[in-house]
């Protein structure tokens, strides 16, 4: 090299090993941040269609729960039926919580007139007495009913870590969820798919103050789907900035050198 000629320094140089695992680490991450905010964002759009399905099946007339049938269509479908209420058999759905109070939602079977078949119909919240044991009497009616309600999905509660209800053969049952096949086992009946939920002009029922078909609408997920995009903007920021900031550290020490 000439004397007091400057060393040429390369414009591109080959990061250090520690650079690509920071920038493989970083994009792994930010394509998981990624993929959790489309995740939100699709997750908005089915409960959107949820509720708007739910709004549209409320408006019309109830039908006849024969015609109503178990497809996706029938969800929130407005139904009648005529049958009896099996009085000897009750599910008591466990942790219900009505302005503080627990207490269940009680599902009876209606042997449906003219089939052999059973439907549980949710007849509403009792609250719970002093203790877990102390179960609401449940007045039900023996005659033959005519009800009106809304077709829904059984109720599935929370974690499903083990059967619905500890199995012994005592009534009413405590339920932690519906689990129709097991119910029909139980009942020795084939029993419909879905629950009818009873409308408050339906006789015999209780509290039915029913809740939207989800806890909280579209527009919290569509919040979590920003949340994600920002947290994964913010990453790709500040692992370009350090990225920058270790190469021109580098350039300086060899420039100094």
């Amino acid at each position: 090299m000439v004397v007091g000629q400057r060393e040429r320094i390369p414009l591109i140089r080959p990061f250090p090993f520690r650079y690509w695992a920071l920038g493989l680490t970083s994009l792994a991450l930010f394509l998981g941040l990624v993929g959790l905010g489309f995740w939100q964002l699709q997750r908005a759009e089915e409960k959107q269609a949820l509720l708007e399905a739910w709004h549209n099946a409320r408006q019309g007339p109830p039908v006849p729960l024969e015609e109503a049938g178990a497809s996706e269509a029938g969800r929130f479908q407005p139904v009648r039926a005529e049958g009896r209420y099996d009085s000897r058999h009750h599910y008591l759905l466990d942790n219900q919580i009505r302005e503080g109070r627990p207490g269940f939602e009680i599902l009876t079977p209606l042997r449906l007139v003219g089939e052999d078949r059973v439907i549980l119909v949710n007849r509403g919240w009792l609250p719970r007495g002093k203790s877990r044991g102390d179960l609401p009497e449940i007045p039900t009616p023996e005659e033959e009913v005519a009800l009106t309600g809304q077709l829904v999905d059984p109720p599935q509660g929370g974690l499903q870590l083990g059967p619905p209800d500890p199995g012994k053969g005592r009534w009413p049952k405590v339920v932690q969820y519906i689990e129709t096949d097991r119910v029909a086992q139980q009942l020795g009946s084939p029993v419909a798919q879905r629950v009818i939920r009873l409308t408050p002009e339906s006789a015999h029922g209780f509290r039915r103050k029913w809740q939207d078909p989800v806890p909280f609408g579209p527009e919290r997920h569509t919040g979590y789907a920003v949340q994600w995009f920002a947290l994964a903007g913010t990453l790709l920021i500040l692992s370009l900035v350090a990225v920058l900031r270790g190469r021109s550290r580098r350039h300086d020490r060899k420039a100094g050198d």
